[in-house]
């Protein structure tokens, strides 16, 4: 692993590192704000897991959540959206490709190399980090923003037993069923639909849902709404009984202002699921 940078921030360290993958078969970066309380020994860990387009680097520089994760205690994790490099498959479409790794594991060509996005984030990336750094392994929590929504969401309830909570912001809820979804989802994974199922938060929460608190921000001026069907994921949850807060923010949009806004809620939201006895 090595150190591109490490910067005091809210008397903790925002560093970013890099790592060449196993699994997405090229080298990797991300991001990763330690508190000042990991001097002392490990502190849990929220995973912020970013949109289309993003890199490490947007959420860590725009989201406003390294002062609020400081008085929390709390390390946050900043991994990519996609794998990178000469080597790897791209495509002309900003939504396919490098930064739309969907945080799936692509069995297509010309994909299936490199976009193992989710034995990255669940696997591959948690080893690394619990292994380096004062990371509490027992407490972890989970959010990110629209693809990075979808990915927080399937992976929690993918992943039982990992993450005592998960939040997301402008969520993707039902991507079998848009074209933020049906797209990424036939390429990587294939026409075979029921290989899809296990990367839509709805049916996810209609089959298993989740063991511990949902939170979710969707602005009602979001840009995309059509495409991110947030009342498909509230009528699961409705349906099952699901323990979940799905508030709709009026005048909100897409943006990094939208996620920069609510941040302070999602933090003290995991932090009070991470510090539960």
């Amino acid at each position: 692993m090595e150190t591109i940078s490490e910067n005091i921030c809210f008397n903790g360290v925002q560093g970013v590192y890099s790592h060449p993958s196993e699994v997405c078969q090229c080298d990797m970066t991300f991001g990763l704000f330690l508190p000042e309380e990991a001097k002392d020994g490990p502190v849990p860990v929220l995973w912020y897991l970013s949109g289309l387009t993003c890199t490490h680097e947007n959420a860590m520089t725009k989201a406003g959540a390294q002062g609020w994760a400081a008085e929390q205690g709390i390390a946050l994790v900043f991994p990519d959206t996609s794998p990178r490099g000469e080597a790897v498959a791209d495509d002309d479409a900003y939504d396919l490709g490098k930064g739309a790794g969907f945080y799936v594991n692509a069995t297509e060509a010309p994909w299936a190399p490199h976009f193992r996005m989710w034995d990255y984030v669940a696997q591959e990336l948690p080893t690394l980090v619990i292994r380096n750094f004062a990371i509490d392994e027992d407490r972890q929590a989970i959010t990110g923003h629209s693809m990075g929504g979808h990915g927080a969401l399937t992976l929690a309830m993918g992943l039982p037993g990992r993450f005592r909570s998960v939040s997301a912001f402008s969520p993707i809820c039902h991507p079998t069923t848009g074209d933020w979804g049906r797209k990424q989802l036939s390429a990587y994974l294939g026409t075979d639909e029921s290989s899809w199922a296990p990367h839509d938060a709805t049916l996810l929460m209609r089959e298993k849902g989740f063991d511990g608190p949902i939170l979710t921000d969707t602005g009602t001026k979001d840009q995309f709404l059509d495409l991110l069907k947030p009342e498909a994921l509230a009528e699961a949850v409705s349906a099952r009984r699901q323990q979940a807060t799905l508030r709709l923010q009026p005048g909100y949009d897409h943006s990094y202002f939208f996620v920069s806004t609510f941040m302070e809620d999602h933090v003290a939201f995991h932090a009070e699921a991470l510090y539960a006895r």
